[in-house]
């Protein structure tokens, strides 16, 4: 096939990376069309007996790896279908929403992974989960989540209504500390765009939390709210 640099509207993205193109072959086979390896790469073991083990053709591609990424350590690149997930309704959420950055999107997906929360919601418009920049910030952990889209806040409140909602913001009256975090299993922490946070809207959409901070700076970067947020929440005890 040929593959062309990324658009959003394409059928197709693809990863970066031998890491997150391992993690693809290891959790979603299924979409993957092609695995691009470049010439100079030595540890092709685990991705031919990977790519072997479900029919992928793997081809060495020195010149297509150089077109699509800008990195010079990037020396294998895998190919795959864009897909659905739908969230599960038993496990707790992540809700990002109007996300303008991959690069955060795809930390808070692999800080996700590492906590053991499995599905996150994005409320559009917002960054494109799919992107090759997402997948590599994610280094791969976008495949073991279930990630949907919504385009409205109500929309995913009307299909996960179960949940108890926890909305991030810097004028809630609820501090977050460990010993105090709420103790629910089922759970969907919710988190507003990196420049403007939630809306005061979302002071009535569930319980309102503050990360305590000094003044020394204005807010938390949202991947490190939301990490916080995920250590508390998921903490045993």
């Amino acid at each position: 096939m040929e593959v062309k640099p990324y658009k959003k509207e394409a059928e197709y993205s693809y990863t970066l990376g031998a890491f997150p193109t391992i993690e693809l072959l290891k959790t979603k086979p299924e979409q993957v069309m092609e695995v691009y390896v470049h010439s100079t790469f030595p540890d092709t073991e685990t991705i031919l007996s990977l790519a072997a083990l479900h029919h992928i053709p793997v081809i060495r591609q020195d010149k297509l790896i150089h077109r699509l990424s800008d990195k010079d350590n990037c020396f294998v690149i895998g190919v795959f279908k864009k897909y659905t997930d739908i969230l599960s309704k038993d496990r707790p959420h992540i809700v990002l929403v109007n996300p303008g950055n991959m690069g955060n999107m795809g930390t808070i997906l692999r800080t996700a992974a590492a906590f053991g929360i499995k599905d996150m919601a994005v409320i559009l418009p917002g960054a494109d989960m799919f992107h090759p920049k997402t997948v590599r910030a994610s280094m791969g952990a976008l495949f073991r989540l279930n990630c949907a889209c919504f385009q409205s806040f109500e929309e995913y409140r009307k299909k996960y209504d179960k949940h108890e909602v926890f909305c991030f913001m810097l004028n809630a009256s609820k501090p977050l500390t460990v010993i105090d975090c709420p103790k629910t299993k089922l759970f969907s922490l919710v988190f507003g765009n990196e420049a403007t946070g939630l809306d005061d809207s979302y002071l009535e959409k569930g319980t309102s939390i503050i990360i305590p901070q000094s003044d020394e700076v204005d807010s938390l970067n949202v991947t490190i709210a939301a990490g916080i947020a995920m250590f508390c929440f998921t903490r045993k005890g």
